[in-house]
């Protein structure tokens, strides 16, 4: 298959499942990815799963919603799970390029590509062998789980994606020969440090003066490990440390998780999904330390933000953040008392120090260089996504 010059673009079909209007990274990646991909002159089409059928064109393309199940115990989450509705769309769209971010269910979309002539792209958002542990699968039975389904998944596509080598280490593990690296990217923009008299009168919302200000912004479930902020509270309380949780985010875990934090009387604050950026950009703008339990995250987008705010961040040392956020962070064991001396850490550095370690470190991560990467796995030489960006989807500005 021959690269088409940007003036003709091409028609890239995105398939995706687990993304609901609440849901974090995977949607905002995509939205990013699909707006990059249209001011590079090609046809972007987003497939989601949702209540009912729609269509719309948005700033990040077209997104084309077909009905699809709830998948028990998710907190919402649905599936693609009727494959002719789906190739139904794919014939009606015919792609030149197609982009799955979903190994499992959505894995036989690679084979209908092959016999289309369509070259097809799997982007791996998480480490599979993470997920088999975190849902409790002994690490020798979760490897070797994981080898077969990666196996699986590498033969159907033309390339498999990881957005980081720690993401990329379990295809590596099995020689997959088809494997390219793209990196994700934040937005420099829109998530940015506050002024600090902004920063002070934003802080004041949640926190006294003297307080240490923490904010988990997370999906509240199972593979997050949200648990570990609320422990690492009660264990920096417990030491004398005056601190206080702010947790942006919903999921099945937040009634259990609230329910705690009140049978421990600590002071936690749930304010569920914020919708809006500029509210989120705001929240992690004026935190002290952002924390970002998730063992098994292969960007961590949130966290990424964080920095883009200028707000240092405790990261799981079992994650791939270790390896991006440089010295702009703390890794730590993955436990409440764990990530209470990471804060700790980082709250022993000046603070304008760990604000600009922090920024400096998110503007190694622009969409635009993602983009371009993102481009070139499915064999576009020259995108144009370096060129300056491009302007915010209208759902983003809203």
């Amino acid at each position: 298959m021959t690269d088409l010059p940007r003036s003709e673009g091409l028609t890239i079909v995105r398939l995706a499942n687990f993304v609901t209007p609440v849901s974090g990274g995977l949607r905002t990646a995509l939205r990013h990815l699909g707006a990059g991909y249209r001011a590079a002159g090609h046809r972007p089409v987003l497939i989601v799963p949702g209540e009912r059928r729609s269509v719309a064109d948005t700033g990040q393309g077209l997104v084309v919603t077909l009905p699809g199940p709830v998948l028990p115990a998710s907190g919402g989450y649905r599936l693609l799970a009727d494959r002719r509705a789906v190739e139904a769309e794919l014939t009606r769209l015919s792609p030149d390029r197609l982009e799955v971010s979903d190994r499992t269910t959505l894995r036989w979309t690679g084979g209908w590509a092959r016999r289309h002539g369509v070259r097809s792209v799997m982007v791996s958002h998480e480490s599979a062998t993470g997920l088999l542990r975190t849902r409790g699968l002994p690490g020798p039975l979760a490897s070797a789980a994981a080898d077969r389904l990666n196996a699986a998944t590498a033969r159907a596509y033309d390339s498999v994606l990881c957005t980081t080598d720690w993401a990329a280490a379990e295809f590596r593990r099995i020689g997959v020969p088809n494997l390219v690296r793209a990196p994700l990217g934040v937005d420099l923009t829109a998530m940015r440090p506050l002024p600090p008299t902004v920063r002070a009168e934003e802080r004041a919302r949640y926190a006294a003066p003297k307080d240490v200000l923490l904010v988990l912004c997370s999906r509240l479930s199972a593979e997050k490990r949200p648990e570990r902020a609320v422990e690492a509270l009660a264990r920096l309380r417990a030491l004398g440390l005056p601190a206080v949780l702010v947790v942006a985010g919903t999921g099945p875990l937040r009634e259990r998780l609230t329910a705690r934090a009140a049978r421990l009387r600590l002071p936690v604050r749930f304010l569920g999904h914020l919708g809006r950026r500029e509210a989120l950009a705001r929240l992690l703008g004026c935190a002290d330390v952002v924390l970002a339990p998730g063992p098994v995250e292969t960007f961590g987008l949130a966290a990424m933000e964080a920095l883009a705010c200028g707000t240092p961040v405790a990261v799981s040392r079992s994650s791939a953040l270790p390896g991006l956020i440089g010295l702009a962070g703390v890794a730590s064991v993955d436990t409440g008392s764990g990530f209470a001396l990471a804060v700790r850490e980082l709250l022993g550095r000046p603070e304008e120090v760990r604000r600009a370690a922090a920024r400096a470190q998110a503007e190694r991560y622009g969409w635009p260089a993602a983009v371009a990467a993102f481009l070139a796995a499915h064999g576009v030489r020259n995108s144009g996504a370096m060129d300056g960006g491009w302007d915010e989807p209208a759902e983003r500005r809203a």
